[in-house]
């Protein structure tokens, strides 16, 4: 599962059972960091993930952001939530490539606003599973 963190809106997306293919699954209005955890843990119930994949906003020079503190401190919470295994992944430019895409596909603004947060989870998500499927392939 990946999760895509935003302060009004988290995207989630969820990949197939082969980790191949990551695909955008919804949308959640953020709440309390104690509510959008409890709910992040019932999607992954629900289609029985095992591993989260959460978005790391560093600094374009890699260094941490204030963003990048506040999800090393949900990624922590949801791992006690959930008992899974909490990835971090670096997210850097991952909403900027989104939108681009989406505005060269001709997704008018509205549309876009609607689905740029399940959009980039997937763009995350799809990233760490063609890392992990590499790192597989060389053990």
């Amino acid at each position: 599962m990946g999760i895509d963190l935003g302060q009004a809106r988290i995207g989630v997306a969820v990949s197939d059972e082969l980790r191949m293919a990551a695909n955008p699954v919804t949308v959640i209005k953020a709440k309390s960091d104690q509510q959008n955890v409890a709910e992040i843990g019932r999607l992954a119930a629900e289609h029985q993930v095992k591993d989260i994949v959460v978005g790391l906003p560093l600094n374009m020079n890699g260094s941490e952001s204030p963003g990048s503190q506040k999800a090393r401190a949900i990624a922590k919470m949801m791992k006690t939530e959930t008992g899974l295994p909490v990835h971090l992944y670096d997210e850097r430019l991952s909403t900027v490539a989104v939108e681009s895409v989406m505005i060269e596909a001709g997704v008018r603004r509205k549309k876009r606003k609607g689905a740029i947060d399940k959009v980039a989870a997937t763009y995350i998500l799809q990233g760490w599973l063609d890392a992990w499927n590499r790192d597989q392939k060389e053990d």
